[in-house]
C-alpha cells in the first residue's frame, strides 16, 4: 500500500479548514496514491482540453482506459460527494475521454470511475472507489 492515503489530513481542526483548491489537490493526490496501490497505472493527472475540460485522473487498468473523477468532502453530513456529478459533468467527462482516445489514435475500452475522498480534520483520509459508474456512450446518444 502506498503511504500517502494513510497519512492524516494536514489540517488539525474544522475551524482551520483549507481553501477548496488545496483540499481538491490533496484529495487528488490521495486518490492517485490509492489507485496506484490497487495496481492502476496513472497515465496523467489534470488532463485539460479546450477551455472548460479537465479529467482529474486518467489511468490504465488492464485493457481499460479509466477516467477517474475525484470528489472530496470534509463534512460527512453533506452526503456522498459523487452526488455532485450531474448530467452535464458526465457529458464533459465523456468528451474528455473522446479527446484522449483521439490523441491515442485508437479505440480501447473506457471505464468511468469516481473516487470519493473523505477528509476529516487530523484523521486519515477515507477513500471510496466506485468503478464503472456510467458508460462511454450516453443512453440518449444511442440509436435504435
Amino acid at each position: 500500500m502506498h503511504l500517502l492515503h494513510r497519512l492524516r489530513c494536514p489540517w488539525a481542526s474544522e475551524e482551520a479548514t483549507p481553501p477548496t483548491g488545496y483540499r481538491g489537490a490533496y484529495a487528488e493526490l490521495v486518490a492517485a496514491s490509492y489507485l496506484r496501490a490497487h495496481s492502476l497505472r496513472i497515465l496523467r493527472r489534470n488532463f485539460c482540453w479546450g477551455r472548460s475540460g479537465e479529467l482529474d485522473i486518467v489511468a490504465r487498468d488492464g485493457d481499460f482506459l479509466v477516467v477517474c473523477e475525484v470528489k472530496s468532502t470534509i463534512s460527512p453530513e453533506s452526503g456522498e460527494p459523487s452526488r455532485a456529478i450531474n448530467h452535464s459533468k458526465r457529458r464533459r467527462l465523456r468528451l474528455g475521454a473522446y479527446n484522449w482516445l483521439r490523441l491515442l489514435g485508437r479505440s480501447v475500452p473506457v471505464r468511468f470511475d469516481i473516487v470519493e475522498v473523505y477528509l476529516a480534520p487530523a484523521q486519515r483520509p477515507r477513500v471510496v472507489w466506485r468503478q464503472g459508474v456510467f458508460p462511454l456512450r450516453a443512453a440518449e446518444d444511442r440509436v435504435g
